[in-house]
């Protein structure tokens, strides 16, 4: 068999050989054995593995959240870790202190979990549900602008503005859905809209 080298070539391969050889002599492959057989499983290994959104500004990083319970067993999901997600584009795996302790805020005792309301001078909670929550969002958005519509101005210009009321978008929403808030808002009439991402 013939082969060319360059004496560049002949020197890369020569050198190669001798630090493998020397690498073997030191005993480093027996070393990279016995260090693999250390390695344990990983622990999220048998986790349920949920992608989602950070819930805590309008930067909307990826999260990935491992869960332990088996759901189609009938088995409640009990979140164990939260980690970033290095496939999102946003923030590619890394999140500021905040998102690094969801789990914490998911497992709060403190955490509001169903709608609550007060009665007008009133002092107690009370839960009540979705569909009861929604129900008196959307009466009391009806009543109030029925009442304090202002369909033209004093000239008689169309102006169609809603003062008495106004709306403070979440910031943890997205640029669609927080698009889509300000269409809906703005095409009530409400004057009064701003952004807590702003605040």
């Amino acid at each position: 068999m013939n082969m060319d080298l360059s004496r560049r070539s002949f020197l890369r391969l020569a050198g190669a050989g001798v630090a493998a050889t020397s690498l073997g002599a030191m005993g480093f492959g027996k070393a990279e054995a016995a260090e693999a057989a250390h390695v344990r499983a990983f622990k999220l290994a048998t986790m349920t593995e949920t992608r989602n959104i950070c819930t805590y500004c309008s930067v909307a990083c990826g999260i990935i959240l491992y869960s332990k319970g088996d759901l189609k067993a009938g088995e409640t999901a009990e979140l164990v870790h939260v980690e970033g997600d290095a496939d999102h584009p946003t923030n590619r795996g890394t999140l500021c202190p905040k998102g690094a302790a969801l789990k914490d805020f998911v497992k709060s005792e403190t955490r509001a979990t169903k709608p609550r309301y007060r009665a007008p001078g009133g002092g107690e909670w009370q839960d009540i549900t979705w569909d009861e929550a929604f129900d008196k969002i959307a009466r009391a958005i009806k009543d109030d602008r029925d009442a304090n519509m202002i369909e033209r101005n004093e000239i008689g210009t169309p102006v169609n503005r809603w003062t008495t009321a106004g709306f403070l978008a979440a910031s943890g929403s997205t640029n669609e859905a927080a698009w889509t808030t300000y269409k809906v808002v703005r095409s009530m009439g409400m004057v009064g809209f701003d952004n807590q991402a702003r605040v």
